[in-house]
């Protein structure tokens, strides 16, 4: 629960702001890089990458095929202060009549900051339904859709809630578990971050507790980009998100509770879209620091609810032979 406060910030009277993002200036197509072949990049676009199984070939049931490894954009997520405002919808409000916390940001007593949103995730499998390509059996099939409103979830806004559905909260609430996440933040924000560290967002704060509530508020970006993390984790351990990376999930996607970290790369679409590469990037890995890319992507008023897109690492087994 957010403590006593000097200064709050509410969202009852701001507007419902975003953008219908275009598919072809706002989202960074080299984060689909590196792809490759068995255990060897064919195409990397200077971008970062797990590994890959190794050899060429591979089967499932009677299908021969082989080894295909790429990242893809499967999902999109709004960050947003007021309830029911739809981000990546092009900022329209559709309010079911439920009520829902507005978002905040507080100052504690300590001067340090809390803050609360709520979340969107989209299914958004892109490369398919604009038929990028055709006839490639390892893309996720379906449209755009609306899978998950934290509005409705009565968990997203209630602390003592979530703790009690999941315990675990508990182990890893206490600082010196968090003073581990230092490391992760070094790992991440070189490369990928460390899956033995699930607890941890990297730089950007603690996966717990599966809820809006920011525990250290830093800035709009890094408090956004925590959330998304956040939303990932909690629907691999509700079995609402799978696995689809490595050896396992060449035949298809593998029953995952833990979110593996390293499988996700994110690229913010709304207020501005990360398309200006920082070091030949434009997409990061969870866990990164903000203070990489984060600088100027948020402003007053319009600038302060967000929408990223997600990319998911696949391995697949591309059939040759049936």
């Amino acid at each position: 629960m957010l403590g006593s406060c000097s200064l709050a910030t509410h969202a009852q009277s701001l507007n419902c702001n975003g953008k219908f993002a275009n598919p072809i200036t706002d989202i960074c197509w080299s984060c689909v890089f590196p792809i490759s072949l068995g255990g060897t990049p064919i195409i990397t676009a200077g971008q970062e990458d797990t590994s890959n199984p190794s050899g060429l070939l591979c089967t499932c049931g009677p299908v021969v095929g082989l080894k295909i490894g790429f990242w893809e954009p499967v999902r999109r997520v709004d960050v947003t202060r007021v309830p029911y405002c739809f981000v990546s919808l092009g900022g329209v409000k559709i309010d079911p009549g439920i009520r829902a916390p507005e978002g905040e940001i507080r100052q504690q007593q300590d001067l340090t900051k809390q803050s609360r949103y709520q979340v969107h995730w989209y299914l958004d499998p892109i490369l398919f339904w604009l038929e990028v390509l055709l006839d490639f059996s390892c893309l996720e099939t379906g449209s755009f859709d609306v899978a998950y409103l934290t509005e409705i979830d009565p968990t997203w806004n209630d602390d003592e809630l979530t703790m009690l559905l999941n315990p675990e909260t508990f182990l890893f609430g206490n600082p010196i578990a968090q003073a581990a996440c230092a490391g992760d933040c070094v790992l991440s924000s070189a490369g990928f971050g460390s899956n033995a560290l699930f607890w941890c967002a990297g730089c950007n704060g603690s996966i717990y507790p599966f809820n809006g509530h920011v525990q250290a508020h830093i800035s709009h970006v890094q408090a956004s980009s925590l959330l998304v993390q956040r939303m990932t984790a909690k629907l691999h351990r509700e079995g609402l998100m799978w696995g689809t990376s490595g050896g396992d999930a060449l035949c298809g996607p593998t029953i995952q509770p833990v979110m593996d970290k390293s499988q996700y790369k994110y690229q913010m679409l709304y207020p501005i879209p990360e398309t200006t590469k920082i070091n030949g990037r434009c997409c990061q890995p969870y866990g990164r620091t903000t203070a990489i890319w984060g600088a100027g992507k948020s402003y007053p008023y319009k600038g302060e609810d967000f929408s990223y897109m997600v990319f998911r690492k696949k391995n697949c087994c591309l059939g040759v032979l049936p």
